[in-house]
């Protein structure tokens, strides 16, 4: 018995040592992101890399959501003769929650695991110890243009995504199971408003700074060479899609 709550308080301890370090390195982040110089080149190669090689990941994933969506809405309502409100259950859900969560997941598998793989790399090659003996801080090369990029560029996907999502619900409804195109339209739109929008956007950068950051946490504090790396990305992935699903109830509770 006393070995088991002394596994169940080492995994609780552990718990509060990794938050804390997480948060210690948001706030050194946030603090080296203010100070020059700036990296501004840096910013937009990893914009580009987060942003724009995320679009066909981006597009494939909201579209397909949106369809399925629809379709199964569709069959669903159909058994109350509510089929007219199809079009703004695909809105609403792809606008507040969908989008947001599944672009976030998307890029946390496509991306932050990259950036763990790439700083653990540096790390157990020891060319993280070379950027400090050049008197250069980790933290400002390394994190902050990644961090960055995923504040800015989330946001943009996932409005993608919603276009992507609701064009994908358009068709299914309208063009597969032959609902009004005109009646479809206008109930898509009827109850949507500007904080429907704002919500997702406001999850969006939230989530990218989430998976941004913890992907360079993970790979930054690497150890045991090409193994500790495997482990290093495969946490990074793991941690960084927990906490996206457990922040997304926080925010949702706190924008609605």
């Amino acid at each position: 018995m006393i070995r088991v709550l002394e596994q169940i308080g080492r995994v609780f301890l552990r718990l509060f040592e990794e938050t804390g370090l997480w948060f210690t390195m948001l706030w050194r982040t946030m603090a080296w992101s203010v100070r020059p110089p700036y990296g501004v080149g840096e910013w937009f190669r990893q914009m580009v890399r987060l942003g724009v090689d995320s679009i066909p990941v981006v597009f494939l994933t909201a579209m397909f959501t949106g369809m399925v969506l629809a379709l199964q809405t569709f069959i669903g309502f159909q058994r109350v003769h509510a089929e007219s409100f199809v079009g703004s259950v695909v809105a609403l859900a792809m606008l507040r929650e969908l989008s947001p969560v599944l672009v976030g997941l998307m890029v946390t598998g496509r991306v932050g695991s990259s950036m763990a793989a790439e700083i653990g790399t540096m790390r157990v090659t020891e060319q993280i110890d070379a950027l400090e003996a050049l008197a250069t801080d980790p933290i400002q090369y390394l994190f902050v243009p990644r961090v960055i990029a995923g504040i800015v560029m989330l946001p943009f996907l996932v409005v993608l995504g919603d276009a992507l999502g609701i064009g994908g619900g358009y068709l299914v409804a309208v063009r597969l199971m032959h609902a009004n195109p005109v009646q479809y339209e206008i109930n898509t739109y009827q109850f949507l408003d500007m904080n429907d929008v704002w919500s997702g956007l406001i999850k969006a950068s939230a989530f990218g700074l989430i998976l941004t950051l913890t992907g360079c946490v993970r790979g930054y504090y690497t150890t045991g060479g090409a193994e500790g790396v495997g482990r290093s990305t495969t946490a990074a992935v793991v941690n960084a899609s927990l906490i996206i699903l457990l922040s997304d109830f926080f925010l949702t509770k706190l924008l609605f």
